[in-house]
Formats: C-alpha cells, structure tokens, sequence
C-alpha cells in the first residue's frame, strides 16, 4: 500500500459483522476504516485518498473483502482529460443547466431529490431508509474541506436537478456522492456532473477527479470507465487503466 507520509497514529480495524454487497450478488463487504480527527485530520485524507481509500462522515474506508478484490478506486487525469463526442453531447443536453458551490448544509429541496433518486436508482440498497437526520449526517459531518455543488434548470424556473457532494484535496476533488433527477436518463445528468469536476479541478489547477470504485462487473460501475484517461489503484500504485 503507497502511504506518503506517517500515520502510524491512525488505528484500523474491520467492520463487524460483514454486511452484503450493494454491487455484487452473493457476495459479502468487509471495509478497512478509520476515523478522520484532530489537526492532521486534513492531511490524512489526502494522504489516504491519494492511497485508494474514500470517506464518509469522520471515517475514511477501503473495501478488504475475503476472497474479493472487485473494487478498484480510479481517478481521471484531468491534464489529458478531453470530453468525447458522447459526452459533448450530453453538454449540449444540459446547456440550460448552472452549476453553484454552496456550504455543505443539508436542506430540504436537496433530500427531496435525494430520496427520489435512491428510490429509483438504489431501491434495494441501505440508503433507501435514510430519513432527514441521517442525510443531513452524510452532508455536515465532516472534518474537511467539503462543499455541495447544485445543479439547477434555468428553462424550469431554476429546479434543482442534481446535487454532488465533494471533498477538496490537494491533489484534487473527490465525488462523495452524486444524486440527480431520475425521470429523464437521456439527459446524462450523472455524467454532466462528473464534467462539471473535470473542468472545475483544471481551472483550479488540481490534477486529478476521484470517482470513487469502479467494479468491471458492476453495471451501476460501468459509466467510470468512459472518462479517460482513467487511472486505477493497484499493487503498484496509480497506473492506467487500459481501453478494453
């Protein structure tokens, strides 16, 4: 594991009891987790990101599942990052669509949106029991630097069509996670966001867009592999990923 910097301090340890896999049938997850605290607590989250792990609320978590290596954390490279043809298209779509950074404070337009969009795209998993408290925990609860950007219509009288918590690193911004308005899946509002963190991290300055796991068998997963070049964490650190 490439860890940068010291951290012995940071003490891991497994989730228990495994809980089933949200992606893959029959499968069990275990997570490798620590808590995020403290004056390092920003330093360690970049380090820890830049070696594969993600957060959520204090904590931050790498899958460490027995017999299991399916999910590969992936970053694009927005240097040599260039939308394709699919994709300018999807901008096209979404011209209508403005972006704005605000405060990463929970409200109720946002879980309202929040709640339609798991039901329809994650019936079946945890977060389709999440009430108010418990978003409004995933939003505010966090030691780093975080922020929501909103995503509102301007042809609907300025609807809030999509929503995506990130995490500013020094390395680059981090997609905690993406929620958006799940009644017209032609629009590719998923990926206009994703779009959005590209060009937002090149005016920044900042190398990279974390995205989280990519899962190859996953067809919640497959959409990642479309922003290239898409880099992938491995034995050997940050490489590649290769065009199948």
């Amino acid at each position: 594991m490439f860890i940068r910097q010291n951290i012995q301090s940071l003490r891991f340890f497994r989730t228990t009891p495994a809980m089933r896999c949200p992606y893959l049938p029959h499968r069990l997850e275990t997570k490798l987790v620590t808590e995020l605290s403290g004056p390092d607590a920003i330093s360690q989250h970049d380090t820890l990101t830049d070696a594969g792990f993600r957060r959520s609320h204090h904590f931050v978590y790498k899958p460490l599942c027995d017999g299991c290596r399916a999910c590969v954390p992936v970053r694009i490279r927005v240097r040599d990052f260039e939308p394709s043809r699919a994709q300018r298209r999807i901008q096209r779509r979404n011209e209508h669509v403005h972006s704005t950074e605000v405060q990463a404070l929970a409200t109720g337009e946002q879980f309202s949106l929040f709640s339609r969009y798991v039901l329809t795209r994650h019936r079946d998993g945890d977060m389709a029991d999440m009430d108010f408290d418990d978003y409004r925990a995933m939003v505010e609860e966090s030691p780093v630097e975080t922020a929501i950007i909103e995503f509102r219509d301007d042809s609907a009288d300025g609807r809030l069509v999509g929503c995506c918590l990130v995490d500013w690193l020094s390395s680059g911004v981090s997609a905690v996670y993406s929620f958006f308005d799940p009644q017209d899946p032609r629009r590719g509002l998923g990926t206009h966001m994703i779009l959005w963190l590209a060009a937002a991290a090149a005016r920044r300055g900042l190398p990279y867009v974390y995205l989280g796991y990519w899962i190859a068998d996953s067809t919640k997963m497959a959409y990642k592999q479309s922003f290239r070049p898409l880099e992938f964490f491995g034995p050997d650190g940050w490489v590649e990923l290769p065009t199948t």
